[in-house]
């Protein structure tokens, strides 16, 4: 699988880094505009962007629902150890952070070397990425051809095969390498690590109102969902019109198993009174960009 390579620095005071996302400065910031796709990276004064981790997704630490509403968390250890994880991971010493979860200066060290894969950005300008520690395997600015067993060296790989970050994937991710993170993740909950010990996406979920939306842990686009329904319904709780709403959301999505492409979530969930499951595994089902 091809993918640009550029080489640059992680720099995080002022960011509210999670299991997912992450800030990273390329050593020749216009190397951005070397991303291919429609969207281009939203960067700053000094040429920083956001990244997605590419085929992950780690439990929510600050989302606010586009249909309003106060910002929400998922259920702790999971949500923040996640994001400490991927910090450790990187390099970075632990750092003390605002009540808001934004990172203080100084860190230890103020930045670290690192390199990403990319083949394009998110519609809100994030660079969704592989993310890779030291040197990379090539001339930054490059293409580069991705394999599996380059894949287990990176971020990614490693926030899925620890059980901190749940499997969601997009047609920008080529099967050889979504094959390989469906590997770590079977493992992963196989072995009953971190979230996988409590996960409640598949065997059913209790639904609160906001702001807890819920206690238990589910795969966070399916939280998303939750509480943007929630938060529509100025922050009642009952499920009776959550599957009509999944239906108007229209998620364009294809169940692996079976290459079935379809629309709407609600076809692959299940509401019984204050209960909500999913009927396909995260790993099953590979998603439409918005």
């Amino acid at each position: 699988m091809p993918m640009l390579l550029i080489e640059g620095v992680y720099r995080i005071v002022g960011t509210r880094p999670d299991g997912d996302t992450i800030r990273f400065v390329p050593n020749d910031p216009t190397e951005w505009d070397l991303v291919p796709g429609p969207n281009l990276v939203h960067r700053n004064a000094a040429g920083g962007a956001s990244l997605r981790l590419e085929g992950i997704d780690a439990l929510e630490t600050h989302y606010r629902p586009p249909t309003g509403g106060p910002e929400l968390h998922q259920p702790a250890p999971f949500a923040d150890e996640a994001g400490d994880e991927l910090l450790t991971w990187i390099g970075f010493q632990p750092v003390q952070r605002e009540p808001d979860g934004t990172v203080k200066a100084p860190t230890v060290p103020a930045e670290v070397p690192g390199f990403i894969l990319t083949r394009g950005a998110d519609r809100y300008g994030r660079c969704v990425a592989v993310a890779g520690r030291g040197a990379g395997p090539a001339a930054s600015g490059t293409q580069v051809h991705v394999t599996a067993a380059m894949l287990k060296t990176t971020a990614n790989h490693h926030m899925l095969a620890t059980g901190l970050a749940f499997p969601t994937y997009y047609r920008s991710l080529f099967p050889e390498l979504r094959n390989e993170f469906t590997q770590a993740v079977k493992a992963a909950r196989q072995a009953g690590k971190a979230l996988w010990s409590v996960d409640k996406t598949t065997s059913g979920a209790e639904v609160v109102a906001s702001p807890v939306i819920s206690e238990d842990v589910v795969l966070p686009k399916f939280f998303r969902r939750l509480a943007e329904y929630i938060a529509l319904n100025d922050g009642d709780p009952a499920l009776d019109g959550f599957l009509d709403f999944l239906a108007q959301k229209a998620d364009k999505f294809t169940i692996i198993s079976d290459a079935h492409f379809t629309t709407g979530l609600d076809l692959v969930v299940e509401v019984n009174t204050t209960k909500v499951k999913m009927t396909q595994p995260p790993e099953n089902l590979l998603f439409d960009e918005a």
